[in-house]
């Protein structure tokens, strides 16, 4: 299959262009930076916001994965933000209908839920999140991406463009200065987590509510438009806070994936039998702290009774079961035998 994959330079792109080449797919990336060499593919500078290169680049393709895009709130004010992404996004979907192609795989993000990094909190319905549960997005960059999810609907209305949007949580490579972070991360959070169980109930719940708060009360704050740099600096400032190392991964309910899954996701949404626009969770199946993840909602999320079925042992928070269904996504590189396999 000839594919095009849009701005494939970053962790998730590298990981989804060596599959795809790795599996005999002729590949070609397009991206905004000169200069840049990718082992088994071609690869053009194209920015998707110019309609007329991008034409140029999908000729001759059979399908795309679509991944460029500002990938965090402070990577621009919110009208760059929204510019880039949805008019990126319609700009890619409506060269695909001019040539005819049929299947798109498009990265979207968790935070289309508008729970991560909206700028006002909202009450949950019920656990495990699924494609079902309401959105509330009040913040650029997760409208962007629930924006994205309404243009793939539109094209298949129109067009007949099969597609998938997979709502990525937070993407881990697996090399050592990263697992070293990720091993230490997970047991500063396990300590503090069994500090806080160690605490009368009520007290445990007025220290959460607590932190929540702070968090909470912050929250516009993360919009600042920022370099990756100063992001990483200011969760590594959260992270020092005792309160808020407890909150780390709740808002986006400790799901992570590994980055050879996103890829196959990827892969997966371009190959799989299906049709229609469909958004889709996908990512590890047990949450990141290998804590039962009925107890993760009863302390973090008291107020959360509703239940879509029982939670068992750490299954994720956010479930896969549709990407299962539609695509056969299963995650290959879960984080808790990455983590077990460290000890």
């Amino acid at each position: 299959m000839k594919i095009l994959v849009t701005g494939g330079t970053g962790n998730v792109g590298r990981n989804a262009v060596a599959r795809l080449v790795r599996n005999g797919h002729t590949v070609r990336v397009i991206g905004r930076r000169a200069g840049v060499t990718i082992e088994g593919a071609e690869y053009h500078v194209c920015d998707t916001t110019d309609f007329g290169s991008l034409r140029e680049q999908v000729r001759g393709m059979e399908g795309i994965v679509h991944l460029a895009a500002i990938a965090w709130p402070g990577g621009g004010p919110g009208q760059e933000l929204f510019d880039i992404n949805c008019r990126g996004t319609f700009n890619v979907y409506q060269a695909a209908a001019d040539e005819g192609i049929a299947r798109i795989s498009c990265a979207s993000s968790i935070n289309a839920l508008g729970y991560n990094y909206g700028v006002a909190s909202f009450e949950l319905r019920y656990f495990p999140i699924d494609e079902e549960h309401p959105t509330c997005t009040t913040d650029a960059y997760s409208f962007s991406k629930q924006v994205t999810e309404a243009i793939a609907g539109y094209f298949w209305r129109r067009e007949g463009i099969s597609s998938v949007n997979l709502r990525l949580p937070g993407v881990y490579e697996i090399h050592p200065e990263r697992m070293g972070w990720i091993v230490r991360r997970a047991d500063s959070f396990r300590r503090a987590f069994d500090e806080l169980m160690a605490l009368p109930e009520a007290e445990r719940q007025d220290r959460v509510r607590a932190a929540i708060d702070r968090f909470d009360a912050g929250r516009r704050e993360r919009h600042v438009p920022m370099s990756r740099e100063e992001m990483r600096a200011r969760w590594r400032a959260l992270r020092d806070d005792p309160d808020m190392l407890l909150l780390g991964g709740r808002t986006d309910f400790w799901a992570s994936i590994h980055a050879e899954d996103a890829a196959q996701a990827l892969e997966k949404g371009l190959l799989a039998d299906y049709t229609g626009s469909h958004p889709l969770f996908v990512n590890d199946s047990h949450n990141s702290t290998g804590i039962a993840s009925e107890t993760l909602a009863q302390v973090f999320f008291h107020e959360v009774t509703a239940r879509a079925h029982p939670l068992v042992g750490d299954e994720s928070l956010v479930s896969i079961e549709k990407a299962r269904a539609l695509i056969g996504f299963e995650p290959e590189h879960p984080i808790g035998e990455l983590l077990g396999s460290l000890d």
